[in-house]
Order: C-alpha cells, then sequence, then structure tokens
C-alpha cells in the first residue's frame, strides 16, 4: 500500500500542497485531497441487516479512554473530536442491542506494562489506569455475561488474544459461540482495527476460525485520530496522520484485504408467524 499511496502523492498536486504547505487554503484542500482519494481510491459499502439467522458476534476494538476521552492521556484526543465521539456513540448502541439479544461480544482494551514501550508510540494506557479502562459509557460491559473482555499489549489484537498456554481467547469465542460474522467497530481504523482485521482474515482463510466467513468493518463505528502536519513536524519522529484520509485508507486496505465493509448497520424485526400466534 505504501507504493500504491507515493504513486498517488506524485500524481496529486492537492496532497503534495497539503503535505508541504498546511497554511495555504488547508481546510479546502484537505477537502479536495479526501474527494480525489476516494474516486481514485473507491471503497464500496453496503447497508448490514443483522438477523438471528446468521450467528454474528460484535468485536469492539479498544474503545478505551486512553484513545476516545477528551485528555485522558498521550495517545487521547486533545480536544472533543466528531469522528471519535460517534464511533464511541454507535459502539454504545450496538452493544447494548448486542447484549440485549444475549448475542456474544468481544472487546479488546488495550492495556501495557509500564516497563515495556511500543515503539514508535509514546507511553499509553498502563495496566491500572483509567487509561486503559473502557469509556465511561461502556464500562457495564465489565459484569456483562454475553461479553468477553482481553486486555492486549500490542497492536493487533489476534496476536494480543494469545495465551500463555498457546491458546487464542479470541480464537475459541469464535468456535465456542459458532459465531460465523463478525461486525468489527473502534479505533484506530487504520492501525488496531485494521491489523486486527487482516489477522483475521488471513486465520479464516487458514480454517483456523471456523466456522467464521464473514469479518464486517462497520466504518460509521470507527474512527481514527488527527495529527496534522503542522503539529507533527514539531513532534520528534512524528509523521503526519490527517485523520479523514487515514481513516479512508484503513477502510480502503481492509477491503482489499477481504473485508466487507459497510456504512449502516440495523437489526431485523422479527414477525411472528400464523403459527406462533
Amino acid at each position: 500500500m505504501g507504493s500504491q499511496f507515493s504513486f498517488y502523492v506524485a500524481r496529486n498536486p492537492y496532497l503534495q500542497q497539503l503535505l508541504s504547505d498546511p497554511t495555504n487554503n488547508k481546510k479546502k484542500m484537505v477537502s479536495k485531497t479526501i474527494d480525489l482519494l476516494k474516486k481514485d481510491l473507491p471503497v464500496e459499502q453496503s447497508s448490514l441487516v443483522l438477523s438471528q439467522d446468521v450467528k454474528t458476534g460484535l468485536v469492539l476494538v479498544d474503545v478505551v479512554n486512553g484513545f476516545c476521552t477528551v485528555g485522558a492521556g498521550n495517545l487521547a484526543p486533545r480536544q472533543p473530536d466528531k469522528q471519535i465521539s460517534d464511533m464511541v456513540e454507535e459502539s454504545v448502541r450496538l452493544a447494548k442491542l448486542f447484549c440485549e439479544k444475549n448475542w456474544p461480544v468481544f472487546a479488546f482494551l488495550d492495556s501495557h506494562h509500564p516497563d515495556i514501550p511500543e515503539p514508535p508510540y509514546p507511553p499509553h494506557c498502563i495496566i491500572g489506569t483509567d487509561e486503559a479502562r473502557l469509556v465511561p459509557a461502556l464500562q457495564w460491559l465489565e459484569n456483562e455475561p454475553s461479553a468477553t473482555l482481553k486486555c492486549k499489549d500490542c497492536i493487533d489484537g489476534f496476536l494480543g488474544s494469545i495465551e500463555e498456554d498457546g491458546s487464542n481467547l479470541f480464537v475459541d469465542w469464535v468456535k465456542n459461540n459458532q459465531i460465523k460474522a463478525i461486525l468489527v467497530v473502534g479505533i484506530c481504523t487504520d492501525i488496531c482495527v485494521l491489523d486486527f482485521v487482516c489477522s483475521t482474515l488471513s486465520a479464516r482463510n487458514r480454517q483456523i476460525l471456523t466456522p467464521l466467513e464473514d469479518v464486517i468493518v462497520y466504518s460509521s463505528a470507527c474512527a481514527t485520530f488527527d495529527l496534522p502536519v503542522h503539529v507533527a513536524k514539531d513532534i520528534n519522529g512524528a509523521l503526519a496522520h490527517p485523520q479523514d484520509l487515514m481513516h479512508h485508507i484503513g477502510l480502503y486496505i481492509a477491503k482489499g484485504r477481504g473485508a466487507r465493509v459497510v456504512s449502516e448497520v440495523s437489526f431485523a424485526v422479527c414477525v411472528e408467524s400464523d403459527t406462533d400466534l
């Protein structure tokens, strides 16, 4: 993907100007860049209607304070962020509906030992701190029978699910619940969400996750962070990370690896038959 993106930059004067001069009509340039990107690298999205006909599990990726709550830590938003807030709101909605139906939920919580760094990122989500806890609106999951919570100390939740005895908690969750589809939401679209999705797709293709068939990414319930060029240049070793652009790229790569990307999720209405009345 790096070569594809470099090629796109080379033939896109708007993106070149954005990366080199953030002060020149920035908002207008960002909008044009995103529009051009979506045209050249389209991500086809559909609507998803969930029903009892297909056993579906919900996977929440790192919807924790350290990534979602304003001012909560080094990698938390510095000010209210609509994309992140919308992601949290939609994740909460889905979690409540899944649990009401007693459908399986799996939540990853980024959680790190203070003496084990995760370069290139600064210390974040340290074990035992509020950063490593689910956002307040989801903390009820800690006592929810339908939910499985897994603290992970790496970007990729699939790898982070490996236990000391070599078993994998996520694989066991899929198999024990006979899950045929997973709906993935959370943060960051292009980092933790993407890495987990790609590993899960590879495991599915190798029949490690039978009976799993579909990996579905819900774009409206995913988010990433924003690090503009003019801010990144003053941070040693930092890479610019324009939010809307990287969110789209994350979805594009996930789609290219075999995930289904959806923009809307609803639940089928169960209608009783005449024989049930």
